[in-house]
């Protein structure tokens, strides 16, 4: 009877848990980066994430600060 050993062993199942291993390494990581923007974007006030949505807007439409939001001309019928 053969007693099971700790470690990556020989063979192809070496390949398979250092996979395994990389994949754990790979989620942890990501889990990390998102925690950090998640506290990021938390340490805007209410009034900073408006000012900012605002800004965002004005510059995809186009317009001026200020000026209402351009709208879309009826469709013809």
């Amino acid at each position: 009877m053969q007693r099971w050993k700790p470690g990556f062993g020989s063979g192809a199942g070496r390949w398979w848990k250092v996979l395994g291993l990389a994949g754990v390494v790979g989620v942890a990581a990501g889990g990390a980066v998102l925690a950090r923007s998640e506290r990021t974007r938390r340490a805007y006030t209410p009034d900073e994430v408006r000012a900012r949505l605002l800004e965002r807007h004005t510059e995809a439409s186009g317009g001026a600060p200020g000026a209402p939001p351009a709208t879309d001309p009826p469709p013809a019928s």
